[in-house]
């Protein structure tokens, strides 16, 4: 992919990290190969890279480390 579908801006190819969701829960996958837009920064991953992280989420493969996050609720904290 040369061009973001969104932005037309240019695509390159990059290494990140990428937080997956699969049902309620959330994996974090670390030295994901992408392509990823330079203006809009929208994300591309190939269907074989989607697929490893649909498989390694199904799986109960263990992972290299856990990490606990804050989950706030916008609703306990806006007036009504």
């Amino acid at each position: 992919m040369e061009t973001c579908y969104f932005c037309k801006g240019k695509v390159v190819k990059k290494t990140i990290k990428h937080l997956h969701s699969w049902g309620e829960k959330v994996f974090l996958f670390e030295d994901v190969p992408a392509e990823v837009c330079r203006q809009c920064g929208e994300v591309y991953f190939s269907p074989d890279i989607l697929e490893t992280m649909d498989h390694i989420a199904t799986s109960d493969m263990a992972p290299k480390s856990e990490m606990s996050i804050p989950v706030f609720s916008i609703a306990d904290v806006m007036e009504p």
